[in-house]
Formats: structure tokens, C-alpha cells, sequence
């Protein structure tokens, strides 16, 4: 029981750095379809984005804000999930308080960044389905040579799911492995205490 925890105990801080690198690694293409298909409509983007050859493609530069913000953010988590490293709760034998924070830590900052993200995330699909003239910007395409993406081309929106969905994963197997780590510590307790009574 105690080599299969330890091995868990690796598995899941080096899965806890993936899945904050994945969620990094996801900021920074989620707009890049819309950058290539949108951006070169505006045709004032310094100062005016209400003057584009398609209606609606602001919404590109409306979601700039919050893809900013959010590669912060996932700047952020990748540093408490290293901090999981930093205490050692990758390879300790027994936990200490550290270890208990590190993993607290980085199980509130992935469902927060989870509750953030995804309403937002989907607010803009929605933005994007709704508001933006697809036949203007499909003769836009053809005539400039753009990137034309329709109504249902929503991989980078819908893909949160699957990137969220496994950094939530990630954060409750670490609790698991953190309450299979305190029946370990308790059972060794327990052992050493019949040996010294024996």
C-alpha cells in the first residue's frame, strides 16, 4: 500500500504541473483562429472598432482583455502547482503543514480559475455565434485571403471543457492521494505504537 501511494503521490504533482501548463498552453491559442479570421477586418483598431468591413468582429478585440488576463493567471497556477515541487509533496514520506497548503492551495486555485474562466470563455462563443456577420466575413475571406471560420467552428471555445475538466480531475485525485497519504501516515503510527508496545 504505502509503494502504490508514493507512486500516486509522484503521478498526480507531476500530473497537478501538466494540467497548469495545458490550461497555459490553452490561453495563448484560444484566440488564434479568431485573430487570423477577424483582426484584419478592423480597420481602425487603435481607435475605433466599430469601423470593420463585418459586423461584429470586435469581438476579437473585446476578448483581448480577458485572454490577458487569463495567461496571468495561468502564469499563476503553474507556480503553485511547481510550489507542490517546492514542498516536496512529490516524494515525502510523511506530510507535513507545506504539504497540506501546497495541495490546498492549488485544488481552490484550479476550480477558481475554473469558475472564472469558463462562464467568460463561453460568454464570448456566444458573442461570436450571435453577433458577427458570417457571409460579410466569408467575402472577406475569399477576397483578401483570410481565414474564414463559420458559426459552428467553436474548437477553442469548446475545448475549456476538456482543459478544465482535467485540471479539476487533477485537483481532486490530489486531495484523494492527500487523504490516502493520512491513512498511510496513521496505519505507520499504528504500526510503530504495536511495535514499541510489544
Amino acid at each position: 500500500m504505502y509503494k502504490k501511494q508514493m507512486l500516486f503521490q509522484k503521478i498526480m504533482c507531476m500530473l497537478a504541473l501538466i494540467a497548469a501548463a495545458l490550461v497555459f498552453v490553452y490561453s495563448l491559442g484560444m484566440s488564434t483562429d479568431l485573430y487570423d479570421a477577424l483582426a484584419r477586418t478592423i480597420l481602425y483598431p487603435d481607435y475605433d472598432l466599430e469601423q470593420t468591413s463585418v459586423a461584429g468582429s470586435r469581438v476579437y478585440y473585446d476578448m483581448f482583455a480577458f485572454n490577458k488576463t487569463f495567461t496571468k493567471v495561468s502564469i499563476g497556477l503553474i507556480l503553485v502547482a511547481v510550489l507542490l515541487f517546492i514542498t516536496n509533496t512529490n516524494v515525502r514520506r510523511k506530510y507535513y503543514s507545506g504539504n497540506y497548503i501546497s495541495t490546498g492551495l492549488f485544488t481552490v486555485s484550479s476550480i477558481g480559475v475554473a469558475v472564472w474562466a469558463i462562464p467568460q470563455i463561453m460568454d464570448y462563443k456566444s458573442q461570436y455565434q450571435q453577433k458577427v456577420d458570417f457571409e460579410a466575413l466569408k467575402a472577406f475571406s475569399e477576397d483578401w485571403g483570410t481565414l474564414y471560420i463559420g458559426p459552428e467552428d467553436t474548437f477553442w471555445f469548446d475545448i475549456s471543457y476538456a482543459v478544465f475538466g482535467f485540471l479539476i480531475l487533477t485537483a481532486v485525485l490530489l486531495v484523494i492521494n492527500m487523504i490516502m497519504k493520512i491513512l498511510v501516515m496513521k496505519a505507520e503510527q499504528n504500526a510503530i505504537g504495536k511495535g514499541r508496545s510489544v
